[in-house]
């Protein structure tokens, strides 16, 4: 590589936290004109972060509390008038970012079996059948060699699933805040997951995926208090204790492992020693950290406890941090639920990200990836789509997406 070549390269780098970082006339908030609450919240953040009032657009999506739009009302109430203003002269290829609002939506459902794939379903169903048969007798007759046997039918019997899956339509849900980020991108396959296109994208410039973030929680007021804490904790710099939670799994050197997980959280702990001004305390059993054991939490970062969430923390304003564990964002607006998200919202986090349904280990950002991104000076919003594997899935980001706590370093 030339000098000239590396030197440009390592320009980009230095300059891309400040040269590319969102700004608030890139922000489309979307807010549900049946709800006042949701309106509130959306006039709010556009007054504290000025945020154009042309930049707002509301929908009717119903007055009551309801956190899921069915499939064909997300299509024509929220995605079809979103790419409408954002085909307009006046947003064509300016906003990077719709923030939701409470009030809006959280999870959309399913798209239903594929139409006119009745014979095809079919058959796929008697393969299986066979293979399941197959995998039964092997089993039955111990006869030698079959353990090479059982992993070539069980492979073809689970690639079969998943074809039968797809067409029925199990696993097609997902966050609508997900699913906004492709909202642009016109058809796609609804199963399971698609690639993130911003994830590791150096430019932070993709033609058609949106950032998406959500102001949201058990109450309005916490919503709109998301934003408070964020541009207080802006004023400085995020100050206080990094409570980093492993679990002692070793690394086993394999992608998307709960070993691979488990170092990435270790390695946060060093990083945050180099790269800020953090306290760090660690936690490195099958435990957790008990209750009222992280005082002064700046940054958290752990797992496992599913659905049962531990208030070992007193957060500062501006605190961020998550627990990698399934459905810990499944019932966000709940007051009195144990999920991680509601639960930190409710003891004052200020940003944090969660799945509304099962998301498999492999969808989290890697705590180390995503962290270091906001070490460098990333906005909320950029470090989570800079790190998450997918869209069209299950997690959801919740916070303002332009809080930066910490001050942009190369």
């Amino acid at each position: 590589m030339s000098v000239l070549k590396a030197g440009f390269i390592s320009v980009i780098f230095l300059t891309v936290p400040a040269g590319y970082a969102l700004e608030p006339d890139e922000i489309l908030v979307i807010v549900n004109s049946d709800a006042p609450a949701s309106i509130r919240t959306g006039q709010y953040y556009c007054t504290m972060r000025k945020v154009p009032k042309a930049n707002v657009l509301g929908l009717p999506l119903g007055a009551g509390p309801g956190d899921t739009i069915g499939r064909e009302d997300y299509e024509s109430k929220l995605a079809a008038p979103i790419r409408e203003k954002l085909s307009t002269p006046e947003f064509a290829e300016k906003i990077r970012c719709l923030l939701t609002t409470y009030g809006v939506p959280v999870k959309v459902g399913g798209r239903g079996p594929l139409k006119g794939k009745e014979d095809e379903l079919k058959r796929l169903r008697e393969l299986a059948e066979q293979q399941r048969n197959a995998l039964e007798q092997l089993k039955q007759s111990g006869s030698a060699g079959s353990s090479e046997q059982k992993r070539i039918f069980t492979e073809k019997l689970a690639r079969l699933q998943s074809d039968i899956d797809r067409i029925v339509g199990k696993e097609t849900n997902a966050s609508v805040d997900s699913e906004l980020s492709m909202v642009m991108f016109g058809e796609y396959e609804l199963y399971r997951w698609q690639p993130n296109q911003l994830k590791n994208n150096v430019l932070g410039l993709s033609l058609n995926t949106l950032m998406v973030c959500r102001l949201d929680g058990p109450d309005e007021k916490t919503a709109q208090g998301l934003v408070d804490k964020a541009m207080a904790a802006e004023k400085t710099t995020l100050k206080g204790v990094a409570c980093i939670d492993s679990r002692g799994i070793a690394d086993d050197k394999q992608p998307f492992s709960p070993g691979h997980y488990d170092q990435s959280l270790r390695d946060l702990a060093l990083l945050t020693k180099f790269r800020t001004a953090l306290t760090v305390k660690e936690e490195r059993t099958e435990g957790l950290f008990p209750a009222g054991a992280c005082p002064n939490t700046a940054v958290y970062c752990g797992w496992y406890s599913l659905q049962k969430y531990i208030d070992a923390f007193d957060f500062v304003d501006g605190a961020v941090g998550y627990h990698i564990s399934s459905l810990e964002a499944a019932d966000l607006r709940d007051p009195n639920s144990s999920q991680w998200c509601p639960a930190m919202l409710r003891d004052g986090i200020a940003a944090t990200l969660g799945a509304v349904a099962e998301p498999y280990l492999l969808s989290f950002p890697e705590p180390k990836a995503f962290f270091l991104e906001l070490f460098k000076g990333r906005r909320l919003v950029e470090a989570y789509y800079y790190t998450a594997p997918f869209n069209s899935w299950q997690l959801v980001l919740i916070g303002d997406p332009l809080y930066r706590p910490f001050k942009i370093t190369p």
